[in-house]
């Protein structure tokens, strides 16, 4: 099938805790649906089996909302797609099962889509007059790492995290620190307004595209446990 930028395209995204339907017609969205799961805060992180349960409830839901905004019906699409990986296991099976039964059904084309190559990609969609090459610095949820995008749009790994991902790590610091999940953006929010010169904590030597947060993480830990809770409280900004 030869991929036509005027096509109607259906897309189901639940890689992890957050169940998004969009529907796109030349290469404009017309409708994204993007549902957060704030359960999980309860439990300090994603929990895979409710992540599952919960997409499970609202993947209906999400898709008649998104063909209400678009007013465009499954009849009109084109393809159907969703993405296949990578992700939490329980979690994709939702989207990629509900997605293809769907295909099936209506007897439209199905494409299951990378999740990474999906976040590269989605660049054109705001600015469609880029040319590669382009280098790429993926950050998101698990995933830290360079892309290289070559002329003939052949995508190339260059490096990435050797241990933990930038947000992973955000989150873990954000937990030790006392913050409610997810608390990445609340230590970002603080860094602002803190003095970054008043407490040193190490930075890994990686080669070159490569990241470890591993190290910060654990030196954050033993910072916190060493001090009173009063003085964490004082400094919050500046360790932050």
């Amino acid at each position: 099938m030869v991929y036509n930028k005027k096509m109607k395209v259906l897309a189901f995204e639940t890689s992890c805790d957050e169940t998004s339907c969009a529907i796109l017609e030349d290469n404009k969205v017309l409708a994204n649906i993007t549902n957060v799961h704030i359960l999980h805060r309860d439990y300090g992180g994603v929990v895979p089996e409710i992540a599952s349960r919960i997409h499970t409830a609202l993947i209906l839901p999400s898709l008649k909302t998104a063909i209400e905004i678009s007013k465009i019906n499954i009849e009109e699409v084109d393809i159907i797609s969703a993405t296949q990986g990578p992700g939490l296991i329980v979690s994709l099976l939702v989207g990629f099962t509900f997605a293809k039964s769907l295909a099936y059904f209506y007897k439209k084309p199905f494409i299951g889509v990378d999740h990474l190559e999906a976040h590269l990609y989605s660049i054109f969609l705001d600015f469609p007059f880029l040319k590669p090459p382009i280098l790429f610095l993926l950050a998101s949820g698990g995933h830290t790492e360079f892309f290289l995008m070559e002329e003939n749009e052949e995508i190339k790994y260059l490096g990435g995290t050797l241990d933990d991902a930038a947000g992973e790590a955000f989150d873990k610091g954000a937990k030790i620190l006392g913050f409610p999940y997810p608390g990445g953006a609340r230590i970002a929010e603080m860094a602002e307004k803190g003095n970054p010169e008043k407490f040193n904590f190490p930075r890994a030597k990686t080669p070159v595209f490569s990241f470890s947060f591993s190290g910060l993480k654990t030196s954050l830990l033993y910072f916190v446990k060493k001090r009173p809770k009063k003085f964490i409280r004082e400094n919050l900004e500046d360790i932050c």
